[in-house]
């Protein structure tokens, strides 16, 4: 029997997409003193919506409200009243999943299935276990009487709009600050909405502030002297400036980076898993994903076995319309990172690395790229050491646990890493060696609240989630 492919496309007016989004400051959409932009759907380059924009005395303004409000209202009163807001915003967002997902699937480019599955979740679940950590931050371990630190200032990046959006305002607002957050200017609607939400469940004005605008609205608010804090997840270029533009002020700084992770597999590995965990980890989101496994260390004696069942596990992923549930891998998220997977792409042709690509057929419009292995890797390749940010694997070999290790910490970054094996002192024993701030075993892009997340060198400092988590939010 021959099974054919029928399109299962989600309804995009389930988004209750608006013609034009607005600034959220001090409690009330207000009008934009800056240039206004079009965010635009990746799958199609139609434009959405008209988004306005945060000038510099927005930035002030909002930023005044968070220190009222801090001051005020937010700062003096019980974890136990605070928890309420956050457990009716994370109530909210879960019964509105439906609506966000397909607002994010049309914002963004990502699968469907992912939004629904995998970033309304755990966006939700991550706003509840902040929710209850509120009135417990005495017995979280960082000292007898942790206070707020003050107004935090944040700025999140395209690949998971609302879900850095929660990591950013669950803890800030458990732990008794306030927050101005910058969404990225390819994907401010689902931050825009959760400005929504929270208002709708009476959060006093000033605790959160929504300022869409491209980098110099980022720059105007991590540089802004108002605040105690700012937290930032993006490109480690960006990380760098902020750290040195922070650098004297006192202000306290958390950065997540970029990453270049190894997955590793072993010779006694589960490889019909494995194969499943490598796609995971690389093509989930397109690959735009700061902890994406782009680097598949395989143990010599099985690459080519084992690269025969991942070519054709690749072979059954669907690239095409995001908002079909069928659709595996969906659109690059604008036409600068298109590009500059396309540039690396063919610097990994020019450096002598063989290409192969699935042979699944492509959208006529919009922006899209097709999963991609590059195989003959070598480490000074730039498709080895650089983060392509897109669906593009490179496969190096190793014959040794010790060259194995050698050659997964041979990077700048060091956010996380893959270990595929059926011994368990094998896994502990790489995972003690391998340097990197979130080490899977036999998965991949697993994330839970209660779990911490960072990286060091140059994928950042300090650490999201979890108990530890909190203590960037706090003063001891």
């Amino acid at each position: 029997m021959t099974w054919e492919y029928a399109p299962a496309p989600e309804s995009a007016a389930l988004a209750n997409l608006k013609p034009a989004y607005r600034p959220f400051v001090d409690g009330e959409f207000v009008d934009g003193g800056g240039e206004p932009l079009k965010t635009l759907n990746p799958a199609t380059e139609e434009a959405l919506a008209e988004v306005g924009t945060a000038s510099p005395e927005d930035v002030d303004r909002a930023v005044a409200a968070a220190r009222r409000a801090y001051e005020q209202v937010w700062g003096p009163m019980p974890g136990a009243e605070r928890a309420k807001y956050l457990f009716r915003i994370a109530r909210v967002v879960a019964e509105r999943a439906r609506e966000l997902a397909v607002l994010e699937t049309l914002d963004n480019g990502k699968p469907i299935r992912e939004s629904r599955d995998v970033d309304v979740p755990t966006a939700s679940a991550h706003l509840f276990h902040h929710a209850g950590w509120a009135d417990k931050l005495g017995y979280a371990g960082l000292g007898p009487d942790p206070r707020p630190v003050g107004v935090v200032g944040a700025v999140i990046p395209w690949n998971f709009p609302l879900l850095m959006a929660a990591w950013k305002i669950g803890p800030a607002l458990a732990c008794g600050n306030t927050i101005v957050l910058k969404p990225a200017e390819t994907t401010p609607l689902t931050a825009l909405v959760l400005a929504e939400i929270a208002a709708d469940a009476g959060l006093p004005p000033g605790v959160l502030n929504v300022l869409p605008g491209a980098g110099d609205v980022g720059a105007a608010v991590v540089g802004h002297d108002g605040l105690d804090k700012v937290a930032f997840t993006g490109s480690t270029d960006v990380g760098k400036e902020i750290q040195r533009r922070l650098a004297g002020t006192g202000r306290r700084l958390t950065l997540e980076l970029g990453g270049k992770a190894a997955n590793i597999v072993y010779d006694d590995a589960p490889l019909d898993q494995a194969v499943d965990g490598v796609v995971d980890g690389i093509f989930f989101n397109q690959g735009h994903v700061c902890c994406a496994g782009s680097r598949l260390l395989v143990q010599e004696s099985i690459e080519h076995e084992f690269m025969e069942l991942l070519r054709a596990r690749i072979e059954t992923l669907r690239v095409g319309d995001p908002l079909d549930k069928n659709t595996d891998v969906g659109a690059i998220n604008s036409r600068p990172q298109l590009d500059r997977i396309v540039d690396l792409a063919a610097a990994g042709d020019a450096e002598g690395a063989t290409r192969w690509t699935s042979s699944c057929p492509l959208p006529e419009r919009g922006l899209f790229f097709p999963p991609t292995v590059f195989s003959g890797v070598e480490q000074t390749m730039r498709v080895a050491r650089e983060e392509i940010f897109g669906p593009v694997l490179s496969v190096l070999t190793f014959r040794t646990p010790d060259e194995a290790i050698a050659k997964a910490n041979n990077t700048p970054y060091g956010l996380s890493a893959g270990i595929w094996t059926e011994k368990g002192s094998k896994a502990l024993w790489t995972a003690q060696r391998v340097r990197a701030g979130v080490v899977w075993t036999n998965t991949f892009n697993r994330f839970d609240p209660t779990a911490p997340f960072g990286g060091y060198r140059e994928s950042g400092f300090g650490r999201e989630g979890g108990r530890v988590g909190l203590e960037a939010y706090l003063e001891a």
